[in-house]
C-alpha cells in the first residue's frame, strides 16, 4: 500500500517554523491501528488523515476552489485562501473564571511558584487557561521550564485535556508588537508541547478580547519553533485564525 503523504509547517512565514503537520491522502479507509502505526512513523504532534466524501471530490493539491470544507469529530470545518496566507473558520470556545484552589496542584506541578494572573476553564474544550502576571515578559514565557512528565498523575478526572498558559503582549518597539502570548502542553493526549495550536487559540480568542476589549487581534506562540496568527472575531461567533503555510516534503508513504 503506497499513500501520498506531505509535511506542512503552518502559522509559519517560512519552513522549519510554525506547526509541523503530517498530511496522509486516503483513496480507502484504513482501521485505526493503521492510523496510529502511521502517525507514530510520522512522530509529529499532529497527523491528519483526509479522504474524499464523494469520488467526484479534488484532493487539496488538485482542489482550486478557494474555500475547502472538511467534516471532521468536531464539526465542519473550512479553510480559505487569503492573500497572505489560510484563514481556518474554527468555533469560538468561551473560557469562564476557575477557582485557583481546585486546580493548584496541576498549576504548581506544571510552572512552580510562577506568579498566575487569572484562571479560567473551557469546559468544551477541557482546556485550561493560566495567565501569568502581567510582570512578566516574552521572554520569561519563552524560557519558562514546564514540567509535564507529572500532569496526568495530578489530574487523572478527564476534566483538564490541555493547559494554556498565556500572557498579556507587549507594545511594539524594536521588536514586533502583539496582544498576547502562549504556550500549550497537552501531555494527556500525548502531546508534551504543541509548537502551535489553533483550537486552543479558539479559547484564547474569547478570552482576550474580552480582556482588551478587541476582535482583531495578532497573536504569538512561544514555542521552541514558535508561530503568528491573526486573529478576528465573527458576528456569528466564530473566529478566522489566520496564519502562513509551507509544504516542507511530499512523498510516498509505503506501508
Amino acid at each position: 500500500m503506497k499513500l501520498p503523504i506531505f509535511i506542512a509547517d503552518a502559522f509559519t512565514a517560512r519552513a522549519f517554523r510554525g506547526n509541523p503537520a503530517a498530511v496522509c491522502l486516503l483513496e480507502n479507509e484504513l482501521d485505526e491501528d493503521m492510523h496510529q502505526k502511521i502517525a507514530r512513523e510520522m512522530n509529529l504532534s499532529e497527523t491528519a488523515f483526509i479522504r474524499k466524501l464523494h469520488p467526484t471530490d479534488n484532493f487539496i493539491q488538485k482542489n482550486m476552489n478557494s474555500t475547502l470544507s472538511f467534516v471532521t469529530l468536531s464539526g465542519e470545518l473550512k479553510a480559505r485562501r487569503a492573500e497572505d496566507g489560510i484563514i481556518l473558520d474554527l468555533p469560538l470556545y468561551p473560557a469562564h473564571p476557575q477557582n485557583f484552589h481546585e486546580v493548584e496542584d496541576l498549576i504548581k506541578t506544571a510552572i512552580g511558584n510562577t506568579l498566575v494572573q487569572d484562571v479560567c476553564y473551557s469546559s468544551d474544550t477541557r482546556k485550561l487557561l493560566v495567565r501569568l502576571s502581567d510582570t512578566y515578559n516574552r521572554s520569561f514565557l519563552e524560557n519558562l521550564k514546564v514540567n509535564t512528565e507529572n500532569l496526568t498523575q495530578v489530574e487523572n478526572t478527564g476534566k483538564v485535556k490541555g493547559l494554556i498558559l498565556t500572557l498579556k503582549g507587549e507594545p511594539g518597539g524594536q521588536t514586533q508588537a502583539f496582544d498576547f502570548y502562549s504556550r500549550y502542553f497537552a501531555p494527556w493526549v500525548g502531546v508534551t508541547e504543541d509548537p502551535v495550536t489553533g483550537s486552543a487559540h479558539a479559547v484564547l480568542s474569547s478570552y482576550w478580547s474580552q480582556q482588551l476589549g478587541k476582535k482583531e487581534m495578532h497573536a504569538f506562540q512561544c514555542s521552541r519553533r514558535g508561530g503568528e496568527l491573526g486573529i478576528s472575531l465573527r458576528p456569528d461567533g466564530r473566529v478566522d485564525i489566520r496564519g502562513g503555510a509551507a509544504v516542507v516534503l511530499e512523498g510516498t508513504l509505503t506501508a
